[in-house]
């Protein structure tokens, strides 16, 4: 069974330009924006409050304490890109329900982003389409918020990256393919923007170009100034990525 993008205009108008897409696949970029750490500073306050959160939610669902809530959410973390994932795998937890709980507050006191970021989106040529490992509902408050949801195409949050009845979120090669299919756009024509270079790395062996957004707070950066052979452009903004798109250009 495989899950559907949210889109952002009537069922109706998305079937003409589907069909568009996909007969100018080769013609039209496409920009594969994650969300956290890219198109805001989630590391600012949101990860803070998302990280108690999510610590709770594990222990008001599984009846665990603290320690042991936190030693299962890096467990199944590392083991699958998300805790919900293990949760559901291994206890039985409704995904769905279980990421409202931990991502049940307002955004609008903790979002911090670059001005201008609007009116840059509008601005860099082709489609636009978000793709984050976060849960929708939480991905379109962001959005909102910042005044960029009527910029994206389409939204894939983690609910709709199911493959054959498993979730499989980035960095998996797999959900890259069926994302650029859905999407109707070749690799070659596709760019993914991110902070999380694991992700970058996949999308390389896909065959989409790439762009690292530079943020220190995201997990396992790499020193500043390094840029590895998988990364075609490396940006400190969304508003630089405009500015340098040309080495993209093709």
């Amino acid at each position: 069974m495989h899950a559907s993008p949210q889109r952002l205009v009537p069922q109706p108008v998305s079937r003409v330009r589907r069909s568009r897409q996909i007969a100018t696949a080769q013609a039209r970029r496409v920009w594969l924006f994650d969300l956290d750490n890219t198109l805001h500073d989630a590391s600012h306050s949101i990860f803070a409050h998302i990280d108690k959160a999510m610590t709770l939610a594990v222990r008001q669902t599984l009846g665990v304490d603290a320690e042991q809530a936190d030693a299962l959410r890096s467990k199944y973390w590392k083991r699958y890109g998300a805790t919900a994932i293990g949760l559901a795998r291994h206890h039985g937890v409704n995904l769905g329900h279980f990421l409202r709980r931990s991502h049940d507050f307002d955004v609008a006191s903790l979002v911090r982003a670059e001005r201008g970021l609007a009116r840059a989106l509008r601005a860099l040529p082709g489609r636009k389409v978000l793709l984050t490992n976060a849960p929708l509902h939480y991905a379109k408050a962001v959005l909102r918020h910042l005044d960029l949801l009527q910029h994206f195409d389409s939204l894939w949050g983690i609910e709709e990256m199911r493959m054959h009845g498993h979730i499989r979120p980035k960095p998996s090669p797999a959900l890259l393919r069926y994302v650029l299919a859905r999407e109707g756009v070749a690799a070659a024509r596709a760019v993914l923007v991110e902070d999380t270079l694991e992700n970058l790395r996949a999308a390389r062996r896909v065959g989409l170009r790439t762009v690292h957004v530079y943020h220190p707070g995201t997990p396992f950066s790499k020193v500043k100034f390094q840029r590895p052979s998988y990364v075609d452009l490396r940006v400190n903004s969304i508003r630089d990525l405009l500015l340098r798109r040309r080495p993209l250009r093709g």
